[in-house]
């Protein structure tokens, strides 16, 4: 006997979908369900009191106050209840077992399913369990991964104040330059030498840090930090090898963990996240995984990656509710990707890896270029900064050869190369 049977339970009702996650994957592959003409029960099962909610920008427009709460929303309230879609608010996932095909959940109950999807998403790493970081949990320090702590953190950004961020990640400088637009004081502390270099190269990498400094960011690159203290008199002190700075708030920057939990305990693949096929389907059948949570086979590529990006989230949330619905389609996509900091928009589409050769389309200096990845020749990825109305194009450019000074010569055309 399982040991759910005992609880309360959908036993003895159709069975359906359902799925774990309030995100932007979980909400975009309910409506899919939805839209695309599935009459079966489902079940969305959030453990924030919040209407599933887009993300990205809890760093940017939030931040900045260009965009509430409300219209962070794909979806209103009144879809999920004209559809007749289950919404559990507040209400955490405990645990799977595949065998009966239930979850149980906080409130003591069950729900069983035909199908499961399991977006739960990443968390901040912080302390303990995540890194040897010391005083992550003192009062006045911050992660940025909910909108819970998006509003905390807004609540800092009063101008003359002094906001201290470890980590030169995107969120870190994405703060960084809201805060700077909020009149906060900020300092940026990495081991790295150049912020973004492992995931956009030096090139690029280097163009960010100095459009910081020259908005007031106070960089420390090659600098790392030790802990986090409290001083009675002096607020927060983030130690580092080469002395403490004061802080009046501190955001912990230092990356993301799959919250990989649930599916580790119900036995499924998992590697960097939960390993999945090209249709999103994990080591059993009957359970899906999407967004930043999925390991997923990507068929252009010829390879697993978990990508932890706005775009994918979307596209694998309405992927995984094609699969459900018997749709032959499949997890082809390149990698996309956007930021905005102070007057920088950037695009970004392709595979870069850490060995492909970067090449310079335009005037870095001036603010307006692209830059395009070459792995022996042929074009792996692509990015447009401040040039708009080309990322379309640029995705059509990956995988062709074109040589490094056709590509460097502004005088072609880039719509005919």
């Amino acid at each position: 006997m399982s040991e759910t049977s005992s609880t309360p339970s959908d036993a003895g009702k159709d069975l359906g979908t359902v799925v774990i996650g309030g995100g932007l994957a979980a909400a975009h592959c309910v409506h899919e369900l939805r839209e695309g003409g599935y009459t079966k029960p489902v079940t969305l099962i959030a453990s924030e009191n919040q209407i599933p909610y887009e993300r990205p920008p809890l760093s940017k427009e939030f931040l900045q106050g260009s965009k509430p709460a409300q219209d962070l929303e794909p979806f209103p309230a009144s879809w999920y209840s004209k559809t007749d879609v289950d919404l559990r608010l507040g209400i955490t996932a405990e645990s799977i077992d595949p065998e009966a095909k239930t979850v149980t959940l906080s409130d003591k109950s069950s729900v069983g399913y035909e199908n499961l999807v399991i977006a739960t998403g990443c968390r901040s790493r912080v302390g303990g369990r995540d890194s040897n970081m010391t005083g992550w949990d003192l009062p006045g320090v911050h992660t940025l991964r909910s909108l819970e702590d998006a509003k905390a953190i807004k609540e800092q950004l009063v101008s003359g104040r002094h906001l201290v961020i470890i980590g030169a990640g995107w969120i870190g400088m994405e703060v960084g330059a809201s805060a700077r637009n909020a009149g906060v004081e900020v300092t940026v502390l990495t081991p790295d030498e150049v912020p973004l270099a492992t995931v956009m190269g030096k090139d690029f990498g280097s163009h960010v840090a100095q459009l910081h400094i020259a908005n007031g960011v106070r960089c420390h690159f090659g600098t790392g930090v030790t802990g986090i203290a409290s001083d009675p008199n002096k607020g927060l002190m983030v130690q580092t090898a080469t002395g403490a700075i004061a802080a009046d708030a501190v955001l912990l920057a230092i990356g993301a963990v799959p919250n990989n939990e649930l599916a580790v305990a119900a036995g499924l693949e998992v590697g960097s996240g939960v390993v999945t096929d090209e249709h999103l389907r994990s080591s059993d059948k009957s359970i899906l995984a999407i967004g930043d949570i999925a390991e997923a086979y990507n068929t252009t590529l010829d390879r697993t990656m978990r990508v932890e990006h706005w775009d994918n989230a979307i596209r694998q949330g309405k992927l995984a509710a094609a699969t459900i619905l018997g749709r032959e389609e499949s997890y082809d996509w390149l990698p996309y990707f956007f930021t905005d900091q102070f007057d920088l928009g950037m695009e970004y589409v392709g595979d870069r890896g850490a060995n492909d050769e970067a090449v310079v389309r335009g005037n870095m200096e001036k603010g307006e270029f692209i830059i395009f990845w070459l792995r022996k020749g042929v074009i792996s990825a692509a990015m447009n900064v401040n040039i708009w109305d080309v990322n379309d194009h640029l995705r059509s450019m990956v995988g062709k050869t074109i040589t490094v000074a056709e590509l460097e010569d502004t005088s072609n055309d880039l719509m005919e190369l």
